[in-house]
């Protein structure tokens, strides 16, 4: 007999998860997942009669079923997302709503909840202990376990509905991606590209049109779509403005049409959260999101945007009025305005200019080998770890794929992780994200996945990597660090459980201060044919160009922040209205050059209507203000003193890294910064300090 794919606690032998095996095998998991949940709560009921209740009788086998449901839907998932296929998508479709079921039934149970409030009513626990009995007691009111019977019954549809739109909402928007090409011909159509960008294209026009003879880089077919490397590249460097029209209103209407089109999806989201919200007794969904998140309450949200808005929007509009003098000054017709699809063709052209920076000469600076090194050299150092690629070690779902495990100074291995480095719009998902793999507990080390799309190799070229794929890459790295380097025993609090939603981006953006720090980036960035270093004076303009244009890019984040916030809390303000409607009123206030009409952003907007973001699209700006105060206390001791360097980093190690969720996040940020977190240091880096 075969052995069975679904071994809970062990890395997944990724290759035996084929469609048929999880069909034949998933059911099987699943079944034992209800009896073990039923032997649960008899188990409970014995132990409340006889008042006979502590913490590893109620919490440990609770925390191993749900390990077991979450590792095995896991994987799932993470194939789903990495590994895509029209059979995968559809077994994925057919489980959701048990897993759905399942996990309304554990949020449930009255058993359970009973139990849990009796534990700590009964017993005097330290406070991280308190702390997870009070967020698995709020997680099952979220869950309607006080609802009356009915009530309960409608609860449990919207989550099924809700669960089945969010999968459509993401199926459409990859599929919208996928579909949109056009097949270039012409050299004029792809003038102003770069090499690599045309050998990419050409490429992928080569496998589209299934040619025999060589791919011919210079004379084309080039294929233009609209996965990410493709598209910005395009928009960035593209002369043919009449293209870059095309390419831009395709990409902004994506999944807005047709049968793929999400609007209604939309407006069916919102329409069901807010019931569900209401029926937990909350106003809106926003209510409810922020009732677990560090910012409690919207107006506290709505200040902190606001704050950033004013000197945002006010940098912005001088940054929009010296594009438009530049591109007339250059040939652009001074009887037209700037449209969208020239502002990226345009900044490039006046950064050149302004800083003599051109990013796509500098990629070759950035080979991956060289970024990981240099990561894995500044965390070496910054946190007593060592990172080694032990990739042969490891079952992978693509060959592209990397393992690295981690050791602590002792050369014990503490943790370890997956890279998923490259772009493949067929089959991935597009974005970058940290998942778990395997939790900490007593047995397991913690194993992350860490997934970005960066340009990928080329024939005779290593992935050479842009600036901000490279702080992409320091980015889910910082996530990947919470996760591995936790001291918490306890799963439930460990690493990047029970951490608020909206505090888990601070070391994730922590480490993107990093790429600005001179011996940090000139350790790294090394020519990968001649291992010439570069230079300080590139070094110069990078750190220039970290606020050209930083008005506009604060003010896009803002403008879906505040959009998020709105569409799930202003039930009375937004009624009659769309969903495009409202964001098309907010757009006044956080855009300098309004959405077109073919801009239907919202449509792709997957943060919010397919994962975890909804009403908690500000994390990012609210985890900002905490992540650039805790590198300004780096900044402060003195960057280049490597005594001071290694005594904050071992301190943010272990407070912010080591602590996870075990205490609150203003708590644990405290401890290490010495007092309550402040917006200048994040004003400051934004290059918005003149504006306010």
């Amino acid at each position: 007999m075969d052995t069975p794919i679904f071994n809970y606690g062990e890395l997944p032998e990724f290759k035996k998860f084929t469609p048929e095996n999880i069909s034949k095998e998933f059911p099987i998991v699943l079944e034992k997942i209800t009896e073990d949940f039923k032997k649960i709560e008899k188990n409970l009921s014995n132990y409340l009669i006889q008042n006979d209740l502590n913490w590893d009788k109620v919490i440990n086998p609770l925390n191993e079923v749900n390990e077991i449901l979450r590792w095995s839907w896991g994987v799932i998932s993470h194939l789903n997302a990495v590994n895509n296929s029209e059979s995968l998508r559809n077994i994925y479709s057919k489980f959701l709503p048990e897993i759905i079921s399942l996990s309304n039934k554990f949020g449930q149970s009255k058993i359970i909840y009973k139990a849990l409030v009796k534990l700590k009513e009964t017993n005097n626990f330290d406070q991280v202990k308190n702390r997870i009995l009070d967020k698995e007691i709020l997680d099952m009111q979220h869950k309607g376990i006080s609802l009356p019977k009915n009530d309960q019954e409608e609860f449990n549809n919207i989550s099924e509905k809700l669960g089945k739109l969010s999968t459509d909402f993401s199926n459409n928007v990859l599929d919208a991606t996928n579909k949109w090409f056009l097949i270039l011909s012409k050299k004029s159509e792809v003038d102003g590209l770069p090499e690599r960008v045309l050998e990419l294209m050409a490429i992928s026009a080569h496998s589209h049109l299934n040619k025999n003879e060589e791919v011919d880089i210079k004379n084309g077919p080039w294929k233009l779509s609209l996965d990410i490397p493709t598209y910005t590249s395009f928009m960035t460097y593209a002369t043919d403005r009449n293209l870059r029209e095309k390419l831009y209103k395709a990409f902004v209407g994506r999944a807005s049409q047709g049968e793929k089109n999400n609007s209604q999806i939309i407006e069916e989201i919102l329409s069901l959260r807010t019931k569900q919200a209401n029926l937990l007794g909350y106003k809106s969904w926003a209510e409810l999101s922020l009732s677990t998140k560090m910012a409690k309450e919207i107006k506290n949200v709505e200040n902190l945007l606001e704050e950033l808005r004013e000197p945002a929007y006010q940098t912005a509009k001088i940054e929009l009025e010296t594009l438009n003098n530049f591109s007339k000054a250059n040939g652009f017709p001074k009887s037209q305005n700037i449209e969208p699809w020239d502002i990226s063709f345009w900044s490039e052209l006046l950064r050149k200019e302004k800083f003599n920076l051109d990013q796509e000469s500098l990629r070759p600076w950035f080979p991956l080998n060289d970024v990981l090194k240099g990561l894995f050299k500044l965390s070496e150092k910054l946190f007593e770890i060592k990172v080694v690629e032990t990739t042969d070690e490891a079952p992978i779902w693509n060959d592209d794929v990397l393992f690295f495990n981690i050791l602590d100074k002792a050369d014990n291995k503490i943790a370890s992780f997956y890279l998923d480095p490259y772009s493949r719009p067929k089959s991935k998902r597009g974005g970058a994200w940290m998942d778990e793999c395997l939790n900490k507990n007593n047995i397991t080390l913690p194993v992350a996945y860490l997934v970005c799309n960066q340009t990928p190799p080329s024939k005779d070229k290593p992935s050479l990597m842009s600036f901000e794929e490279v702080q992409t890459l320091f980015h889910e790295f910082g996530h990947g660090l919470q996760h591995m380097l936790t001291t918490v025993n306890l799963p439930q609090a460990a690493g990047i459980n029970n951490v608020e939603w909206d505090a888990v981006e601070l070391p994730s953006q922590f480490m993107e201060n990093w790429c600005f720090h001179k011996n940090t980036l000139l350790n790294i960035a090394k020519h990968y044919k001649t291992g010439e270093k570069l230079s300080d004076e590139n070094f110069e303009k990078l750190v220039n160009n970290r606020t050209f244009n930083c008005g506009m890019a604060t003010l896009r984040q803002l403008h879906f922040a505040i959009t998020d916030l709105r569409l799930h809390s202003s039930i009375d303000q937004n009624k009659g209205k769309t969903a495009d409607e409202i964001r098309r009123e907010i757009a006044k206030q956080t855009t300098v050059i309004e959405p077109i009409q073919e801009d239907q952003f919202l449509c792709c907007f997957s943060h919010i209507f397919a994962g975890g973001y909804s009403a908690g699209y500000y994390s990012y700006k609210w985890a900002e203000v905490l992540s650039a105060d805790a590198f300004s206390m780096f900044e402060e001791a003195d960057l280049e003193n490597s005594e001071d360097l290694n005594l904050i980093g071992k301190k943010f190690k272990d407070t912010i890294l080591s602590l996870g969720g075990s205490l609150p996040p203003l708590d644990i940020f405290k401890l290490f910064r010495g007092r309550e977190p402040q917006t200048d240091s994040l004003i400051r880096h934004l290059g918005l300090a003149g504006a306010t």
